[in-house]
């Protein structure tokens, strides 16, 4: 039996200074040379260095409207979730292959559900050891960066303490303050730890606090997670870096606007994990990168959904040489193949046939959960 020939869609990103695209053309290429259809929007690729010639090289099609994009093809992929203005394209059977983030989504959740189209979110894609491989990346990505932009804002100028994160000699360095020891708090820890700052992780894996412990040589501190512990780390913190995530689910909120309260004033906060609902109280707003924080109580939040869309090129190649070849499997076998032989995949199905088919997106959202197998 020969293979299906799919139509693969990759349409401009619309979310605010989102530079990412979900396919470079060398992926274009592959998808194409395994008897595929690839369609781009004009101009997807430009904000991470991809021209729409790049991709006809690679025997990609370039479509100039977005509608067109949507209309013609069997899977959509992309970097951010849809908007409201996309939410239109949907069509029944369509699979959308993206981040979702669907806890935190419930409107777009209600659209995919009455579409009935196949939501496949690239974020609760997990492997047999519980790591999540196509949200790996971009997290590396956002823990690295939310030390860096945590040290700008730091800037008096910006609205920050006025406090070099490293300090210089005879003048102690900042207080860096990480919720959670995962992908994201490790890599913000490295970058930390390399600008000469104090660091502390609260993590509430023991098991996780003695590998960060051989990770880092003993060169920042780890902490229980509880709520004592976690409003004392706070209060000294001069960059509180949220970086909590838990499959599928809304993000826990472990920091009580009391607690930011308390903090030291121009004291920042980067909550990586905004997009998820965030974990701390006071994020109630996700921001933008043209608009990036606000100031509460004497405190500046940083809560941009989309971080590494301010570095696409360095993303872009990260996030496709991961996202890439279960799009290809997906291609290949089409979606009921690849999802009954590929457990990992499957955990990535969010959306089916107008029902919720993970169980913590199932939760989150408040709508009964059905197991993929039930609909096949």
């Amino acid at each position: 039996m020969s293979k299906p020939c799919l139509v693969v869609g990759v349409p401009k990103e619309i979310k605010n200074n989102e530079n990412r695209v979900a396919l470079t053309p060398g992926g274009a290429g592959m998808l194409q040379i395994s008897g595929h259809r690839v369609l781009v929007e004009a101009g997807a690729g430009i904000g991470s260095g991809f021209s729409d010639e790049d991709y006809k090289q690679e025997g990609a099609t370039i479509i100039a409207h977005a509608a067109d994009v949507w209309a013609q093809s069997d899977m959509i992929m992309k970097v951010k979730e849809p908007l409201p203005a996309e939410y239109g394209y949907f069509k029944e059977g369509q699979i959308l292959f993206t981040y979702l983030h669907l806890a935190a989504a419930g409107d777009l959740a209600a659209q995919l559900l009455e579409k009935k189209v196949t939501g496949i979110a690239y974020e609760t894609i997990q492997l047999p050891n519980g790591s999540l491989p196509l949200l790996t990346p971009m997290s590396e990505v956002a823990g690295r960066m939310s030390v860096q932009i945590g040290a700008h804002y730091l800037e008096k100028f910006y609205g920050g303490r006025g406090i070099l994160l490293g300090g210089v000699p005879g003048v102690p360095p900042a207080d860096v303050i990480i919720l959670g020891g995962g992908i994201v708090g490790t890599n913000a820890a490295k970058m930390a730890l390399g600008l000469g700052a104090n660091v502390v992780i609260i993590e509430r894996s023991a098991d996780r606090m003695r590998a960060l412990d051989d990770i880092f040589g003993g060169h920042l501190r780890t902490l229980m997670s509880n709520p004592y512990n976690i409003a004392s780390a706070v209060q000294k913190a001069d960059l509180l870096i949220g970086a909590v995530l838990i499959p599928g689910a809304r993000a826990p909120r472990l920091v009580t606007a009391a607690m930011v309260q308390s903090m030291k004033p121009g004291a920042v906060i980067v909550d990586v994990a905004v997009d998820q609902g965030g974990s701390i109280e006071t994020i109630d707003r996700v921001t933008t990168h043209s608009d990036p924080t606000y100031e509460k109580f004497g405190v500046l939040h940083y809560a941009v959904a989309n971080m590494p869309g301010a570095v696409p090129r360095t993303s872009t190649l990260a996030l496709t040489n991961v996202t890439l070849p279960y799009a290809l499997e997906l291609a290949n076998k089409g979606f009921t193949q690849a999802s009954a032989e590929n457990y990992t995949l499957q955990l990535g199905v969010n959306t089916y046939k107008g029902s919720v088919t993970h169980p913590a997106v199932a939760e989150a959202l408040g709508k009964p959960y059905t197991k993929l197998i039930e609909l096949s």
